[in-house]
């Protein structure tokens, strides 16, 4: 007799054992929710890792990618893609409200390769400089050059000898940072908020300071927006949640995520300030299959819901009034409530939890208890849990999440 799901089998004979994955197999989903292979039901406020803005199966995007299917799904970028120029159009004039130009590729990490490029050839034709600063507690991405980009050692171990090039700075640090520019320095890659290590948002003082050093010395300033662009913090360009208005300019920006609703979909973004846009010309850079018709049909879609629909405002309204609940529990298993937008992140008090989770980080035990319960949460680090909402939940939706996530912890502090 077969075993009822043999692709349990398949997995651990057929898949790289690469990720650490919770035991749950889910096969269908409709808006905040997805449903397990036995049935059982789950509000996801994990979101594929800040992929769902609108939620699962959304019909605005399903109906772009049935229509796009259906009348051209791939063209090589020898050829003009009309698609790609109307979504280009969109995050420059709609997203960024800065004159510049876009590249489309696959993924986060893709997209914050290119910036690097960008930055070393810029480099090479300012006097041959190509270091790069980033900070600690960074995510850039898994490829070579994004994985040296970020600045921690659990993610370099084992890969070496690393790319040359790259400084790690502490993270809000202004003093440390200007310290550690030279004559070789070309390039400063910061998120806005870093989503990985905690939900841990740039400070305004150190965003002004990183802009005016970078005019004062001519190097360029890169914000990754991978996790933190189109409407997570609250702002479709996630600095002016920190920074409201035109004050920063940045003369390079990487996406990807919530871009796509889930289809494989990362961009870049270039400032036409100082001819920069034309810095990688052809032959300096590309893709097989970024920009493809389908893609950016998936991006148009996913991108005029949320601007039509004012999603911003309502990821400013409803994660505010989430974070303001958390907090009034003075639930002695929660440390802090971090929040920009619906970017919510909950640190766990470690000490509180050694007892209850025993060898497990905090944030692995947590989220494998909320799923006993019925929901998805995302760890960011051994402490702090992350909820990444679809931007365009319900009242309902969010006392509901909360709802469960006050239970679990009351359950596991009586235990």
């Amino acid at each position: 007799m077969s075993a009822p799901h043999p692709e349990t089998q398949w997995l651990s004979q057929y898949v790289l054992p690469n990720y650490g994955r919770y035991d749950v197999w889910p096969v269908r989903g409709e808006g905040p929710y997805v449903w397990d292979r036995d049935g059982k039901k789950y509000l996801d406020f994990a979101g594929g890792v800040a992929v769902c803005p609108l939620g699962h199966c959304p019909p605005p995007v399903v109906k772009a990618l049935t229509e796009q299917a259906n009348t051209l799904i791939h063209v090589s970028n020898w050829y003009c893609i009309d698609k790609q120029a109307e979504l280009a159009r969109i995050l420059v004039e709609e997203c960024v409200q800065i004159p510049g130009k876009c590249f489309f590729c696959n993924s986060g990490a893709e997209a914050n390769e290119g910036l690097l490029k960008l930055a070393r050839k810029y480099g090479q034709q300012t006097g041959g400089r190509y270091e790069i600063i980033t900070f600690t507690g960074s995510f850039h991405g898994r490829t070579f050059g994004a994985m040296t980009a970020t600045a921690q050692e659990k993610i370099h171990g084992g890969f070496g000898p690393l790319p040359p090039g790259f400084v790690y700075v502490p993270f809000n640090d202004l003093q440390a940072l200007e310290a550690a520019i030279t004559d070789k320095t070309v390039a400063i890659l910061v998120e806005p908020v870093q989503g990985e290590s905690g939900v841990h948002a740039v400070t305004a003082e150190f965003l002004r300071g990183a802009q005016r050093l970078c005019r004062e010395k001519d190097l360029l300033l890169l914000l990754d927006e991978v996790q933190v662009g189109f409407g997570r913090a609250g702002e479709m360009a996630g600095w002016r949640s920190i920074i409201p208005g035109d004050e920063i300019q940045p003369d390079g920006i990487s996406w990807a995520k919530a871009i796509g609703s889930g289809f494989p979909l990362g961009s870049f973004w270039v400032n036409d300030r100082r001819d920069l846009s034309k810095v990688l010309g052809p032959g300096t850079h590309g893709t097989t299959y970024g920009g493809s018709p389908l893609a950016c049909a998936v991006g148009i879609a996913t991108l005029r819901t949320i601007l039509d629909e004012k999603l911003c405002d309502n990821a400013k309204t409803r994660g505010a009034a989430i974070a303001a609940a958390g907090r009034a529990w003075n639930q002695p298993l929660i440390k802090e409530v971090r929040q920009l937008g619906l970017f919510i992140g909950w640190e766990l008090n470690a000490e509180a939890f050694k007892a209850k989770a025993g060898d497990k980080p905090a944030s692995i035990f947590l989220a494998q208890k909320l799923l006993d319960a019925g929901m998805m949460v995302t760890p960011a680090g051994p402490n702090v849990v992350r909820w990444l909402s679809p931007l365009n939940i319900t009242a309902q939706h969010a006392e509901e999440g909360l709802s469960i996530f006050k239970g679990v912890l009351d359950s596991i502090a009586a235990s």
